[in-house]
């Protein structure tokens, strides 16, 4: 049997992370997101030598979600049972929410900042896993 992938589809998606990434990262809890990792906002310095050692994990975080697209395209496109939104959301159910859920909880960080990681990361990979799914549910 013949496992057929769109790469462009895996390409789109992999783009879509990064871009829905600074929005969820920047405008939408860019505030709590550097509370969370103790980033003064405000100090103008750190910030810049923030970014700057940033770029090559840009390209690390790049090619890491195109892999994980790829995988994805591959689990959607092997089944005729479920559609790739649905199959999507369980894998993102069990397997990135417990991986997520296990390296915040046992970090030194307060209960409330705890929580607060926890929903902001599973809330981001909740929206780029769905989507993941719809793009390569109708992009075939």
């Amino acid at each position: 049997m013949e496992i057929s992938v769109n790469y462009w589809a895996i390409i789109v998606g992999a783009v879509l992370s990064m871009i829905f990434g600074a929005i969820w990262y920047g405008p939408i809890f860019g505030k709590k997101w550097m509370e969370i990792v103790g980033v003064d906002p405000n100090d103008k310095e750190a910030l810049a030598k923030l970014q700057k050692s940033a770029g090559p994990l840009y390209v690390v975080q790049f090619v890491l979600t195109l892999f994980q697209v790829l995988v994805l395209a591959h689990l959607i496109a092997d089944t005729k049972l479920v559609g790739g939104l649905e199959r999507s959301l369980w894998i993102w159910s069990a397997f990135i929410i417990p991986t997520l859920a296990g390296a915040v909880m046992w970090t030194n960080e307060s209960s409330r900042l705890k929580w607060a990681r926890f929903l902001i990361q599973g809330g981001y990979q909740l929206i780029i896993f769905i989507a993941f799914g719809l793009l390569l549910q109708f992009w075939k």
